[in-house]
């Protein structure tokens, strides 16, 4: 499948919600924050349900439920103030504690399921064995476990067709991370720790049917193909990636302004309404300038490419990664590992 050209959400409808209506939703959203608890709610998972193991997260028990929270989003936009000072009330500087903390307040006070515990630890003779991230009981009364997880994961191609992909392929962008090993982690050691002996002594009845809610994006090489892995979900989040060598033939393929997306940035497509835009820093600048701003940066850098609507608004056609020339083959050696 050819590398992902435009901030695709999915396709992949969401009970009681069509792939329309949601995107008009978030069209619609002009809140950062209240954008980005959308997405996470809305947009498609990365992977394809794994069983037996690992069942897939749905925020709704029902179609009633899915349309119930379109109107609560919309509602929470005109006045989000209460999000804002919830995020606000500790420094987030990961992009998973961002997350965590958008689905919590959804838990908290959204329509749908209700949260009954975020963070729970599991230890046995004072060693921590790992953490629940929430438990979660539906208004039909089921008792779920749900694992949280948000990637950005670059496809370690090599520029030319691949008939077929691993998860292996999946590096994070600093190499620290692979997509095949998260997965195992996932399967193999989170979301089992509700079901084990020791989980009955920290006070929350079950049993609990665990669950994976994951979400993210994923790079390709630019003018790379290749099959997906029967793993992830067609309809995955897509995006670019460029080396900086390969970064001014691309961006001379585009009229868009670009700019630096910050981590805490990575999660919906970004919109930017014609006043912030005038009124805030927000350093868009041409495809020249931002090869310079990347050059010195130690790793691969995420920029968004905007276009500017007939109201003034920039929004976002497309992101992708800028990696350091010597990037691809520091992947490719990582994906072997």
């Amino acid at each position: 499948m050819k590398s992902g050209e435009g901030p695709a959400l999915g396709s992949a409808a969401t009970p009681g919600i069509d792939a329309a209506s949601r995107d008009a939703l978030l069209d619609a959203l002009r809140d950062a924050a209240v954008r980005d608890l959308a997405w996470l709610l809305l947009s498609a998972d990365l992977l394809r349900p794994q069983p037996p193991v690992g069942a897939l997260a749905n925020p709704f028990d029902t179609p009633q439920e899915a349309q119930a929270t379109l109107d609560w989003l919309r509602a929470l936009d005109a006045a989000p103030e209460p999000l804002h000072h919830e995020l606000a009330a500790t420094r987030i500087t990961r992009l998973g504690r961002y997350a965590e903390r958008l689905l919590g307040w959804f838990l908290q006070h959204g329509p749908a399921a209700r949260l009954v515990a975020a963070g729970v630890p599991l230890r046995r003779g004072g060693v921590t064995l790992g953490e629940c991230d929430f438990l979660v009981r539906t208004r039909r009364g089921a008792r779920l476990h749900w694992e949280l997880a948000v990637k950005c994961y670059l496809h370690a191609g090599d520029g030319r067709a691949q008939l077929s992909a691993q998860l292996s392929d999946y590096v994070g962008p600093n190499l620290k991370d692979r997509f095949d090993l998260k997965l195992a982690h996932m399967l193999n050691h989170q979301l089992p720790l509700s079901a084990r002996e020791e989980f009955a002594s920290v006070g929350y009845a079950g049993p609990w049917t665990p669950q994976m809610f994951i979400k993210g994006w994923l790079f390709y090489r630019h003018g790379e193909t290749s099959v997906d892995p029967v793993e992830l979900d067609p309809a995955h989040g897509r995006g670019w990636w460029v080396t900086r060598s390969d970064w001014p033939a691309f961006a001379a393929a585009h009229a868009e302004k670009w700019r630096t997306l910050l981590r805490l940035e990575w999660l919906a497509p970004r919109r930017h309404a014609a006043l912030e835009v005038r009124s805030a820093d927000l350093a868009f600048v041409d495809a020249k300038t931002l090869a310079g701003q990347t050059l010195h940066q130690h790793g691969p850098a995420m920029v968004g490419a905007f276009v500017e609507d007939s109201a003034g608004n920039l929004i976002e056609r497309s992101r992708g990664f800028i990696v350091p020339d010597e990037w691809p083959e520091l992947a490719r050696h990582y994906a072997r590992q």
